[in-house]
């Protein structure tokens, strides 16, 4: 019996960006592989890459070189409708800045990835948004449009966005970079849960903080891979998050 691939294997990714005449290149070389249940951070400095790597990850952008697999499947060389579909189907995005559609309910924001599924897998897409967002703790809240809701509560339906799927990967950009400390924590700890529940995260952040509460920190810089190691002293949002109401801090 062959040994589970992983869920992202990335090969020597190479990428360069033509800027006139002048090339400029983004990766040199950076290789990442990340299994089935693992949480980590993809942490770097302004330039160094992180972004770059993120989009190619995220089948938003193909490399130069090198070799992605997704589930199994190389991806690299797939044409623009097939990532569409790679990207509805395998990948669950959350960003800073939420991007909710503003005249719409949470619940119509959540269904969205599903009206946008050609394989007409899913039918039931009303009663899996809702599924997603009582996940979250926003049962009460199906009917409210972002301006309703708290940045918190706008993240959280953002997730529920992101999980309705049943993706491959949660790709996470920076997603506590709106928030202020008490809510990033807050947020944290869902994501904790739904890692501790199986789910395979990858948050883009430049907050040591934030990556205090993954397992595994990949750092780049200037392109390349420089520091791949497990989170030592994890931290535990939960804890904060109980610690913090106890102590009526808000």
């Amino acid at each position: 019996m062959s040994a589970p691939h992983p869920v992202l294997d990335a090969r020597e990714l190479h990428k360069v960006y033509q800027m006139g005449r002048t090339e400029v290149p983004a990766l040199r070389g950076a290789s990442l592989r990340v299994e089935r249940g693992e949480m980590l951070a993809v942490m770097g400095a302004s330039g160094s890459g992180k972004s770059t790597m993120m989009n190619i990850l995220g089948c938003l952008d193909r490399p130069t070189s090198g070799e992605y697999l997704l589930d199994g499947v190389r991806v690299d060389t797939l044409g623009r409708d097939q990532l569409a579909d790679v990207r509805n189907q395998k990948i669950g995005f959350v960003f800073q800045g939420f991007n909710l559609l503003p005249r719409t309910s949470a619940i119509e924001n959540v269904e969205l990835p599903l009206l946008y599924d050609r394989t007409g897998r899913e039918l039931r897409t009303r009663e899996l948004a809702i599924a997603a967002l009582e996940r979250v703790g926003l049962g009460e809240r199906l009917d409210h449009e972002p301006a309703e809701l708290s940045g918190g509560q706008q993240q959280r339906v953002a997730i529920a966005r992101a999980i309705v799927t049943r993706p491959s990967l949660l790709l996470a950009d920076e997603p506590t970079g709106n928030l202020d400390s008490r809510t990033s924590v807050e947020v944290m700890a869902l994501f904790q849960e739904l890692n501790d529940e199986g789910v395979t995260i990858l948050i883009v952040t430049h907050e040591p903080d934030i990556a205090s509460y993954t397992k595994r920190i990949v750092e780049l810089r200037d392109g390349r891979v420089i520091r791949d190691e497990p989170v030592r002293n994890r931290r535990l949002a939960a804890d904060h998050v109980h610690a913090a109401t106890a102590t009526g801090v808000a």
